[in-house]
């Protein structure tokens, strides 16, 4: 991946609905090359998926609560099938493995506390754990979708230089994009 990957991906990551001319433009490509680039960056992996990100509150999913999870039994078996029941439960947002006091952690979003308090039940009821830490959210401080990305190649002795990031610059316009297509259009005389 190079800097104008890397551009691509930042520009991308911000505003996924950018015409495939104004993402050519920025980036300092014309289109066809640009679009290669992504269809590239699609077939490798590197763009997993595009969506449409949703506000939480506005959909009436107005909790989140974090969840350590302590378990005695760390067998294979038992991650497993933890981790299929986790996958099937739609509340469940992410859940990580941890190294540390806790061994899983789980951001869960429900409409209110019985909500909740059902899902808690649920989750409690399928494994038996060690124990189980519930923290609700008052507030989110910070809220990106968006990973860092160098834009310019770092200097090998440069470890501890942080390097300038496109998803850390002001957006050049938070005017609403087009949602055309990325295909390059056909010229038609």
């Amino acid at each position: 991946m190079d800097r104008v990957d890397r551009k691509i991906l930042a520009l991308l990551q911000q505003d996924a609905t950018l015409s495939l001319a104004e993402l050519s433009q920025r980036v300092g490509l014309s289109q066809t090359p640009c679009w290669k680039r992504i269809q590239k960056l699609e077939k490798t992996g590197v763009i997993a998926a595009r969506v449409a990100l949703l506000d939480q509150k506005m959909i009436g999913l107005d909790v989140t609560v974090f969840v350590s999870i302590e378990t005695a039994d760390h067998s294979e078996g038992w991650i497993a099938r933890f981790a299929e029941a986790v996958a099937a439960m739609p509340e469940v947002m992410d859940c990580w493995r941890m190294a540390g006091d806790v061994d899983y952690l789980l951001r869960v979003v429900t409409p209110d506390l019985s909500a909740y308090d059902a899902f808690y039940k649920r989750l409690v009821g399928a494994f038996p754990m060690r124990n189980v830490s519930s923290r609700v959210a008052i507030e989110r401080v910070k809220g990106t979708t968006a990973f860092p990305l160098p834009i310019e190649d770092a200097p090998r002795n440069a470890a501890a230089q942080a390097p300038k990031s496109v998803a850390t610059q002001a957006p050049k316009s938070q005017a609403p994009k087009s949602a055309a297509a990325y295909a390059p259009k056909s010229s038609s005389a």
